[in-house]
């Protein structure tokens, strides 16, 4: 579809609080397609809406497995497992890869395009970029 602006770090949206989505129409359709098309120009794994200037709580990610590419609207974390680890994670809003600790598992609540609940548990990478792209919505930049 469309290539969106980035915003980067620094820019006051990122640091804002994501709205729900209530209603899936066609802007919030075109928003995760650009999503996907930003996020594989600039070769990313997960982008978050606000990341674009939108303040909607909608996630996209590409693992470029052939697999796992998937859109996430609304997603919170319900269950986290006790063990965490210390990476280094990179950011299409940022320069350079930050340390940071995430959670090795979780379970996120979310609907899909059709706004039907979902509850799915992640590990691992996928969890890691999940994880990342929630602190999004809520405002936090690593």
């Amino acid at each position: 579809m469309a290539i969106r602006n980035l915003r980067y770090e620094g820019d006051e949206i990122l640091t804002k609080k994501s709205r729900p989505i209530e209603v899936i129409d066609d802007k919030i359709k075109e928003l995760a397609e650009d999503m996907f098309d930003t996020m594989h120009k600039w070769d990313g794994l997960g982008l978050a809406a606000v990341q674009v200037g939108i303040l909607k709580r909608i996630i996209v990610i590409d693992l470029y497995d052939g697999e796992t590419q998937f859109c996430l609207i609304n997603p919170e974390i319900v269950e986290k497992s006790k063990e965490m680890i210390e990476i280094e994670e990179g950011c299409l809003s940022l320069d350079g890869v930050r340390k940071t600790v995430r959670w090795k598992e979780i379970e996120v609540e979310y609907s899909d395009m059709l706004l039907k609940k979902h509850k799915n548990k992640y590990r691992d990478f996928t969890a890691e970029i999940i994880q990342h792209e929630i602190d999004h919505c809520n405002g936090i930049v690593i």
